[in-house]
């Protein structure tokens, strides 16, 4: 079957992984499409779509083998939430949620811990949440201010939690939660938050006593994931649900964002491909002075530069996967690149194709106006746009101004703001 754009990635994949692209695309054709509209109707959990990717081990792509999963390399995850997204912000986001909120405990917990909670995960048994944002941090983790005292001075020594988060995916339907929190021992309970408290990352039943998991909170899109406050009042956690070394928590939040941030790029470029197929096909079907929508100038000018940009994007995406993949130092810098580019070009292609779709695309019957909607989230999510442009920004900076960064052959030698 003919398809608008490029299938080129498909061949950079082995064939079980095409297979599964394949599989992927029936859901979407057969069932996750046509139902897309009913599960965006109202903010609850999406739980047939999730039993559905579970079924069909799309899911299974965020862990390991070990545990039932398939460990997949980021450049199948990709392209899995790229098809989904062409349909359903809902199913897409429950692909790259449990990469989000099982990463930390797949790279993290221990033997023990993994072989009891890992197949359950895998199998949709059990559902965990990611709670890093608060009131006062959200994209600068650092100024989290939600603490985990340590309750002794050994490594055996379990931890109260104290604090709140805040816009937790997936937290009123969780079994278990992730926790980032800043560590600190007894002597130093109750002082101010100190920029050498080590992050801790720890997990945490739903029925931990002192814990309190909110009613969903009302939002403008995505429906099908509903978010919900989390607060800890004095909770303990026993040291064996510690998430690696204390001190290690900053990494392991860092690692599940940056796998998260691709999926926001790929969930993002595959809406505005759906966008855009939707926009052409109205307009080959719209007549406007005595022709077809499409067969003026101007209106196929909009749609290749949609469709040419999206490519862009598709690229970068891919190449940002394959860094990570490769385990590439600048992974987190390509991934911030492709979430910047994607999320925002996602958001123009859906406005430029409601408008193209006329009154038709302001309907809630047209399905341009829920992409219109989940579009913007995307821009917002695991770091938003200008906070990116902060990363990117400052890593230029820092690795121009390095002793060992190549300099530009055309110029001398020296400071530039000499005179020469």
């Amino acid at each position: 079957m003919t398809r608008l754009f490029s299938e080129r990635f498909l061949h950079a994949l082995e064939p079980d992984e095409r297979a599964l692209v394949e599989t992927t695309r029936r859901l979407v054709r057969e069932t996750i499409g046509p139902n897309a509209e009913a599960v965006a109707h109202e903010d609850v959990f999406a739980s047939d779509t999730f039993r559905l990717l579970v079924e069909h081990r799309i899911i299974g792509t965020a862990f390991p083998r070990r545990h039932g999963g398939s460990d997949a390399r980021q450049r199948l995850r990709i392209r899995l939430v790229e098809e989904l997204g062409r349909v359903c912000s809902a199913a897409a986001s429950l692909v790259t949620g449990a990469d989000l909120s099982c990463r930390a405990i797949v790279a993290g917990a221990s033997d023990a811990v993994a072989d009891r909670l890992l197949p359950a995960l895998c199998n949709g048994t059990i559902q965990a949440a990611f709670a890093l944002t608060e009131p006062g941090a959200g994209s600068d983790v650092r100024n989290l201010a939600t603490v985990a005292v340590r309750e002794g001075d050994d490594e055996s020594a379990g931890y109260r939690v104290s604090g709140r988060k805040k816009f937790i995916t997936r937290a009123n339907v969780a079994d278990w939660y992730v926790v980032i929190a800043r560590g600190r021992d007894l002597a130093h309970a109750d002082g101010p938050i100190h920029a050498n408290d080590p992050f801790v990352a720890l997990l945490m039943p739903r029925d931990a006593a002192g814990l309190t998991v909110g009613e969903p909170t009302p939002k403008l899109g995505w429906f099908g994931v509903p978010i919900a406050e989390l607060r800890f009042d004095d909770v303990h956690v026993d040291a064996k649900w510690r998430l690696g070394q204390e001190g290690d928590g900053y990494a392991l939040a860092q690692d599940a964002l940056v796998r998260a941030r691709l999926g926001h790029a790929s969930m993002a470029l595959g809406r505005a491909m759906g966008a855009v197929e939707i926009a052409a096909t109205y307009c080959c079907d719209r007549s406007v002075f005595g022709k077809a929508l499409g067969a003026h100038q101007g209106v196929q000018w909009m749609l290749a530069d949609a469709l040419t940009q999206i490519e862009a994007g598709r690229s970068l995406v891919d190449a940002a996967a394959q860094s990570y993949d490769r385990g590439d130092a600048d992974a987190a810098v390509q991934a911030s690149m492709a979430k910047m580019y994607a999320t925002d070009l996602g958001m123009k292609v859906c406005t430029d194709a409601l408008q193209l779709s006329g009154g038709r695309g302001y309907l809630k019957s047209f399905p341009l106006e829920r992409f219109f909607r989940d579009a913007k989230l995307n821009q917002i999510g695991e770091g938003s746009s200008e906070v990116h442009r902060t990363v990117i920004g400052r890593d230029i900076v820092r690795r121009m101004g390095g002793a060992d960064m190549e300099r530009h052959s055309c110029l001398p030698e020296g400071v530039l703001t000499t005179d020469f």
